[in-house]
């Protein structure tokens, strides 16, 4: 496939095309052991460490402090195990409580901006780069931008400025990042909070996936200078946010597994030996039917090449929602 058909509509923000490459990566997640699937969620918090179910992206060259690669064979195994235990166990909840698994969903937004100082250098981005974000996160999920609808919208709630330089730049798997979050995340497992500042290691965003148990970790991190009209070249269209939020919303990458085994676990997504970087059309890397799927928002293209979720991905997403997230 090609560029967006219907770019100009959607980059309402005015954002101008770029030229420079970054490329991306991703870094391992920590998963729920396979012996504790099927348990049942307590009601408390619980506490694990900072880098627990979380997804990077990386610029090039860049020096992270663990090897990016996607989820291993056995942790993929491990999350759609949970996936199914917490359906079953959500499906008798319904039952019991006469309730019905949602069909349409409005997430709710908070976004703390962490600066160092009152500068742009510092982090101070304006609101308008953040309503752009929601904006495009809403022509995304929609299905606007020319894929598939999905069943969620995003309905921004407060946005909360913090300045404090212990935090700044925010270093994903600290114990300040932990702070930082431990201090700042509001609402349920249905509120997204977002984190914007300036980030360590040349990652542009993080994700934590979703599980049944809800802690302070849970959210999206995000290079503020990634949003709409911001200033990572060839990254700075919102879709760093598109993608670590179908992170949280239990996507994985369109790579994952590469060429065999079940994929990304989405059957209308081809099959990809590995990350597209740029926009590289007619892309094919696995036998299996279908060109990689380079405009897909879970690969590591362009955001000028990426405009679309699949139809499975939506179910996914939507399915997810209900077995993890809906109260």
């Amino acid at each position: 496939m090609g560029l967006r058909p219907n770019l100009l509509t959607r980059r309402t923000a005015g954002v101008a095309s770029t030229s420079l490459a970054l490329l991306l990566s991703t870094a391992a997640v920590g998963l729920v052991p396979a012996a504790s699937a099927f348990s049942a969620a307590p009601a408390e918090v619980c506490v694990e460490p900072a880098d627990a179910y979380s997804d990077a992206r990386v610029k090039a060259g860049a020096h992270t402090k663990r090897e990016p690669n996607e989820l291993t064979a056995k942790e993929t195994r491990e999350r759609e195990a949970d996936l199914a235990a917490a359906l079953r166990e959500r499906a008798n909840f319904r039952a019991g409580a006469g309730a019905s698994a949602l069909a349409t969903v409005t997430v709710p937004v908070i976004v703390h901006v962490i600066q160092e100082d009152s500068t742009r250098a510092g982090g101070n981005i304006p609101d308008s780069l953040i309503n752009s974000q929601i904006s495009v996160l809403n022509q995304a999920y929609s299905g606007a931008t020319g894929g598939a609808a999905t069943a969620f919208s995003f309905q921004l709630q407060r946005i909360n400025r913090v300045t404090n330089p212990a935090w700044y730049p925010i270093v994903q798997g600290s114990s300040a990042e932990r702070s930082m979050k431990s201090s700042l995340r509001e609402g349920g497992k249905n509120t997204l909070n977002m984190y914007l500042g300036e980030l360590s290691d040349g990652l542009l965003g993080w994700a934590t996936f979703p599980k049944r148990r809800l802690d302070s970790m849970d959210g999206v991190v995000v290079l503020s200078e990634s949003l709409p009209g911001g200033t990572a070249t060839n990254y700075n269209q919102g879709d760093t946010g598109t993608h670590e939020v179908g992170h949280w919303l239990n996507l994985y990458h369109t790579f994952q597994g590469g060429c065999s085994g079940s994929g990304d676990s989405v059957s209308d997504t081809p099959a990809e030996a590995s990350p597209a970087y740029q926009c590289p059309t007619g892309r094919d890397t696995c036998t299996a039917t279908g060109l990689d799927p380079i405009t897909n928002f879970m690969d590591y293209t362009y955001d000028s090449c990426m405009y679309q979720f699949t139809a499975g991905q939506a179910d996914r997403m939507l399915t997810a929602w209900n077995a993890y997230r809906a109260a």
